[in-house]
């Protein structure tokens, strides 16, 4: 019988207990969590990635490389300011025949037709030459349009006409052009999100214009804290804070017109366009933020929401468990209040 088999059994306990507690003591310090940057241009805005990790041999110039190289490559897909992405050579062909896309192209189309059917048209990616006709995109058009011009380019929308088979795309109206800048940052979030992960990192931060997924703890071992900046408009807004939310394992997007507007002989005039009538919204909603499995689901959904009034969009979605939705809306005395579905868990508030 050895010395440890005569100690009484809660001694061993106790001893135990030490030696566990000294082990997860010795490693914590042997092992400190460390933090690691990268950042950069895309999609017309910037990026952010943050990964939490044990490793100090981390190659940050390889990880680097990596994440521009994804990014570079949805840009080649999906950016409609590159007048050779894949996306702005579909929209050049104004053939009714199969178009055959990539899986990247493919895959936003898919999710965009799926939101689409969901909200009754009020997401729609067909809106290009809407767009350019108020201002907005690559080929912007100086002035307000007439009711004409309007009802001839809703004309030339509309989601029903974009058929995806196994085999690619076919377009029903031939004029008709895609627009995916709705959904695109969000998708473009997924990717980098999922290229790191296969890495095998396990705390993961990624954002693109405001668009974020993470997964994991932050460096001091907490989950991801993100903010919902208070909506004003302003060319340079500030980061006054309406929220702060914990991410656990999710993602979040946000739409809003309080940066991207234009003004037109003294009317302010938002981004977002109902391709329904085919004019900006006006609404009590002055923005939106949804957390989602993926941020293509949140990113897509946070715009079409921006659609609707809070009281039509809080019905669209009070079924909707994947999705949980926040709201800032201005009330009748001009005043900001936030409105929230169940799920949506806030820390603080203003």
């Amino acid at each position: 019988m050895t010395v440890l088999d005569k100690l009484p059994f809660k001694s061993i306990q106790l001893k135990a207990r030490f030696l566990l507690g000294f082990l997860f003591l010795w490693m914590a310090c042997s092992f400190p969590l460390k933090l690691y940057t990268f950042s950069g241009q895309t999609m017309g805005t910037t990026y952010f990635v943050k990964i939490v990790s044990e490793n100090s041999a981390i190659d940050h110039g390889k990880i680097q490389k990596g994440v521009d190289s994804v990014l570079t490559l949805m840009n080649q897909h999906l950016s409609i300011w590159d007048p050779n992405s894949e996306i702005s050579l579909f929209n050049q062909n104004r053939q009714k025949a199969l178009i055959v896309v990539s899986p990247h192209l493919r895959n936003v189309i898919s999710k965009s037709l799926e939101i689409s059917d969901e909200t009754n048209g009020a997401f729609d990616i067909t809106v290009f030459d809407l767009m350019s006709l108020w201002g907005f995109g690559p080929n912007p058009r100086d002035g307000l349009p007439s009711d004409v011009q309007i009802e001839e380019l809703k004309n030339r929308t509309g989601y029903q006409s974009v058929i995806l088979v196994p085999e690619g795309v076919r377009k029903l109206n031939p004029d008709l052009k895609l627009d995916v800048n709705a959904i695109a940052k969000g998708y473009g979030v997924d990717q980098v999100f999922e290229w790191i992960l296969d890495k095998g990192f396990e705390s993961v931060f990624v954002e693109i214009g405001g668009e974020v997924r993470c997964i994991g703890k932050n460096q001091n071992g907490q989950n991801w804290r993100v903010g919902i900046i208070d909506p004003k408009i302003s060319v340079s807004p500030g980061e006054e804070l309406s929220a702060i939310v914990n991410l656990d394992g999710k993602a979040m997007a946000t739409s809003g017109n309080y940066r991207n507007f234009i003004e037109i002989n003294g009317q302010i005039l938002g981004h977002t366009i109902d391709p329904r009538t085919g004019f900006p919204v006006e609404t009590d909603v002055l923005s939106v933020s949804v957390i989602a499995n993926s941020c293509i689901e949140a990113d897509g959904w946070a715009t079409a929401l921006m659609v609707f009034n809070f009281e039509e969009g809080n019905k669209l979605v009070t079924d909707r468990t994947e999705l949980n939705v926040l709201w800032i809306v201005k009330t009748k005395n001009g005043q900001k209040k936030i409105e929230k579905t169940k799920g949506f868990i806030i820390e603080n508030s203003k």
